[in-house]
């Protein structure tokens, strides 16, 4: 399953370069994903994407058609002409069930690899294909390893874009959760209230259910309201507790002051409790108001996810160092959701975001930002100023909540890792043969650097977010006791034989001047392309 693109570092996009463990890779995700596969193979606990809809007025922007590198991937090797012809032609019309189904299959069977045996997908979907999309990953992961959430996307309240209908009005959308084998996960409990009072704080109900009540109960009493309104009921707790959640301000009287009373709940004291099927964290005006906070405009991108939302779910799936990986990043909330609730909780989890050049329409919002922000016209470029406009707020209200006075040291909280390396996606090199039978390489552009984290993606033993060490300008690098060679013809048998004393030589078959000086040392090199 090798991809025909290679990897070339953008040290001018990439923020905290040096020391950053995030990735973010631009191209189309089937390369980053092949790409990705030799090192973290069985590494990633938790995966959300939200792929394109299969909707008339959403444009598909991934490439039409269908080529080896799909049939490989799908096992399909061997298809006879007529029946690649066939794909190619699902593939051409990707605005058909089997099209888009066509596209998505790949990608998840190279995500399924990925994923570590207590490891979750998660896929955001709508009505469009989540039926078929449904059956497609109980054919990929098993039907036993496959179940759907409930996204309630107007939680906090209709966000006035809901079309008129004179049937239903579809408030919500579906998340497939997947598991990689369902008997090895074990989810974290999150932080839950009670759905109450929109403020900063939720209620619970502070009676027992009705079917349940018992005039003869010592907590069966009566409850005045500060306007007079008398309740009669069997309380959860005894007349002496209620009096005193009264004199500690933790009832709620309801809006008006003549509801029944009920147990406030502050945010910071909340009860924990698995993930429930139906979710209702933030909202379609909860995603654009995270956009509208850092850009500036909620219309840049249409229906950003609410970081609530992303949080939650990473939560619930994930420890406090797992690696997250999106590969249809879109807006960045999946990368801006693992810095805050590293920042909230001192984690050091890792994001590793993969998003397609796609080209930004001119009469687009987005188009708009982009040209006075001096940033290409391409998705890619919001996903990017995004993560490091949340990074710099982030790193921003730690600073200010450090300083304030009274605060001992070792209570300062650490700023997160708010950085990423990202990395462009460009043709490898290859083979070709002239009229005459004569064979050449077409070489690309990339840098010393670029050719040794390519070589480190295939190998797969050291992680691509380390920085080698160089040892000879150009051309030989080291991480422990691996050492990458690119550019070989510049290296004298000194060089070479000093990496090969002191640990396993990796060759970059693309640069490849082999010296005599390897013929002793077979067991110990390896040539990478």
């Amino acid at each position: 399953q090798k991809t025909e693109k290679e990897l070339r570092l953008n040290n001018t996009l990439s923020k905290n370069i040096d020391t950053t463990e995030n990735l973010v890779l631009k191209g189309d995700n089937l390369d980053s994903l092949k790409i990705l596969k030799n090192h973290y193979s069985g590494k990633i606990k938790c995966i959300y994407i939200d792929p394109p809809y299969n909707t008339t007025s959403e444009e598909f922007i991934y490439p039409d058609k269908f080529d080896k590198e799909e049939a490989e991937v799908l096992g399909l090797a061997n298809l006879s002409e007529s029946d690649f012809a066939r794909m190619d032609f699902s593939f051409k019309t990707k605005k058909s069930h089997n099209g888009w189904l066509a596209f998505m299959y790949p990608r998840l069977l190279l995500a399924r690899d990925l994923l570590s045996n207590d490891g979750v997908i998660f896929i955001s979907i709508d009505d469009n294909e989540q039926a078929n999309l449904k059956l497609l990953c109980d054919d990929v992961f098993g039907e036993e390893n496959v179940e759907i959430l409930i996204w309630n996307k107007e939680a906090e309240g209709s966000s006035g874009t809901l079309k008129q209908t004179s049937t239903t009005r579809r408030v919500h959308e579906y998340i497939i959760c997947i598991y990689k084998s369902y008997i090895d996960v074990q989810f974290n409990k999150v932080k839950e209230a009670l759905k109450g009072k929109e403020t900063d704080f939720q209620t619970a109900n502070l009676a027992v259910n009705s079917e349940n009540e018992k005039e003869d109960h010592p907590n069966y009493f009566t409850i005045t309201n500060p306007n007079g309104d008398k309740f009669t009921r069997q309380w959860k707790w005894d007349k002496n507790k209620i009096d005193d959640l009264i004199k500690s301000d933790l009832i709620y009287w309801g809006s008006d002051g003549h509801k029944q009373p009920r147990l406030i709940i502050p945010t910071d004291d909340r009860r924990t409790t698995f993930l429930l099927s139906i979710l209702n964290y933030g909202g379609t005006t909860a995603g654009r108001k995270d956009f509208e906070d850092l850009l500036g405009d909620s219309a840049i991108f249409s229906y950003p996810k609410p970081i609530i939302l992303l949080k939650k779910i990473i939560e619930t799936s994930s420890n406090n160092d797992s690696i997250i990986l999106d590969f249809f990043a879109g807006s960045g909330t999946t990368g801006h959701a693992v810095m805050q609730l590293n920042a909230q909780d001192g984690g050091n989890r890792k994001f590793i975001l993969c998003q397609i050049d796609e080209p930004i329409k001119q009469d687009k919002p987005a188009y708009k930002f982009c040209i006075n922000n001096n940033l290409p016209p391409v998705i890619s470029s919001i996903t990017i100023e995004r993560l490091k406009r949340a990074g710099a707020k982030i790193a921003k209200d730690i600073e200010a909540e450090n300083s304030k006075t009274g605060l001992f040291e070792e209570d300062k909280k650490q700023v997160p890792d708010i950085g990423f390396k990202v990395f462009d996606s460009v043709e490898a090199p290859k083979l070709k043969v002239n009229d005459k039978g004569q064979i050449s390489i077409d070489f690309n552009d990339i840098d010393a650097l670029s050719r040794i984290y390519n070589m480190i993606f295939t190998v797969g033993l050291d992680e691509p977010t380390q920085v080698p060490e160089e040892v000879v300008k150009d051309c030989i690098y080291k991480i422990g006791n691996h050492y990458y060679i690119t550019n070989s013809e510049k290296i004298n048998s000194d060089d070479y034989s000093n990496a090969i004393k002191n640990g396993k030589v990796f060759i970059d078959g693309w640069t490849a001047s082999l010296n005599g000086t390897l013929q002793s040392y077979k067991e110990d090199v390896k040539i990478v392309f």
